[in-house]
């Protein structure tokens, strides 16, 4: 078979042929290249660039090049020679091409080529492997992640999860939501900083109509969120985060830690709490063994930093109940345990609790309806993707590539045979 017909098969472009098949081996720099040239069919009549419609021929621009998909380890390039078209409505413009779009140097089958590519390896690895520049992924990347977020579905959103997340130094913030239905989990929306407009933007995205369809939100005890979330969809069950929750017990519990170090060294005491730390913050299961033994020495000695891993370790209790009302009598006993433990950090974390009480108790309603674990879960991965690339160089940048990699966003359209 002839690559002209192999061409044709995998690539087909309405109203122009291949021809012309070439290659040539250029040494020190790409190795063998590939060329095709393509010709519009006889009698066919140019689109217009700008509206599409046929319009007669007004001349013939120089001919490009364009990068196409690369095989047996050759660069391939497609040859054209633009035509400039007459247009009642748009005067003297280039012609529409069903392979390209403007002026970009890359054909819609490459973007899909790269852009695939891009979400398994770092954008600079991508631009090593194919011979392009770190420039050439990002615009294929974005050119995918434009064409889906247009084309995606919003409909049927249920359960949606918002959280912040540190992506540049300089307490440099983006606000994420997610989808955490149990049947589709996905990024939904980015917006730059963790203000009341920023979560706002989301549902100005969807629209009235989806945000009041929504049963379930997740979230932590972040102000601006709660606010925005009584204003926009205010039938729906705020649920508070179990992982917040158990952050913040974990940050008053190293607080514990930090203070008591302090006035163990003051006093000349034997610092026994050095090393300590993620000793006390881990859960009892993940310990290993070595842990285990020296969490049992800890144990015997009557400290306030075991007490309140203790107090943890109790609380845990909390989330295997089932009724409400049990629930509620085991936080009241816990809470006033902390208030006699005089702890100060536990004791604010329990102040946090009561205040937040109907936020917590949302969580028995909304057992198994949501991904409850998903949003921290999609945090993880975004913050794979901005090490991955050791950082973004714009606001831009990052939220390309964390629509490419959460979004679940269609694949566009352009090509009728997939290269991947």
């Amino acid at each position: 078979m002839q690559i002209e017909s192999a061409l044709r098969k995998t690539h087909p472009l309405a109203g122009f042929v291949y021809t012309n098949f070439r290659m040539y081996e250029k040494r020190f720099r790409e190795g063998f290249i590939c060329e095709c040239t393509i010709r519009p069919r006889k009698r066919a009549k140019p689109l217009c660039g700008i509206c599409g419609k046929k319009c007669p021929g007004y001349d013939t621009l120089k001919e490009r090049r364009f990068d196409f998909v690369p095989f047996w380890g050759m660069s391939v390039y497609l040859l054209y020679a633009m035509r400039r078209v007459t247009c009642l409505e748009h005067g003297v413009v280039v012609e529409r091409v069903p392979w390209a779009s403007g002026k970009s140097p890359m054909t819609y089958a490459m973007m899909l080529f790269v852009a695939s590519w891009a979400k398994l390896l770092s954008w600079k690895e991508t631009s090593r492997r194919f011979g392009i520049s770190w420039d050439s992924v990002f615009r294929a990347v974005e050119h995918v992640v434009t064409w889906g977020l247009a084309n995606r579905d919003l409909d049927g959103i249920r359960s949606i999860g918002v959280d912040e997340l540190s992506y540049k130094k300089g307490q440099k913030y983006i606000t994420m939501v997610y989808q955490i239905d149990l049947g589709c989990r996905r990024l939904l929306h980015i917006a730059e900083h963790r203000t009341k407009d920023s979560f706002r933007s989301f549902f100005d995205m969807i629209g009235n109509e989806r945000s009041q369809k929504i049963e379930f939100v997740a979230s932590d005890m972040w102000k601006p969120f709660r606010s925005v979330i009584k204003e926009r969809c205010g039938d729906a069950t705020h649920v508070l985060d179990r992982f917040h929750i158990m952050q913040h017990m974990s940050k008053a519990i190293d607080e514990t830690r930090r203070q008591e170090m302090k006035s163990l060294r003051a006093s000349g005491r034997e610092a026994v709490l050095t090393g300590a730390r993620w000793l006390l913050l881990k859960r009892k299961p993940n310990l290993k063994k070595s842990e285990r033994v020296k969490l049992r020495d800890l144990v015997s000695i009557n400290l306030r930093s075991v007490r309140a891993y203790l107090l943890k370790e109790q609380f845990q209790h909390f989330w295997t109940y089932r009724s409400e009302l049990w629930a509620r009598r085991f936080l009241d006993g816990w809470i006033r345990t902390v208030n006699r433990s005089r702890i100060e950090p536990m004791k604010k974390f329990a102040k946090t609790l009561r205040n937040h009480e109907d936020l917590l108790f949302n969580w028995f309603k909304a057992r198994n309806q949501f991904a409850a674990g998903a949003t921290e879960g999609f945090n993880n991965k975004a913050r794979i993707t901005t090490r991955n690339a050791y950082g973004f160089r714009t606001y831009r940048c990052t939220e390309i590539a964390l629509y490419h990699s959460l979004g679940k966003l269609p694949d566009p359209n352009w090509v009728t045979h997939r290269f991947y």
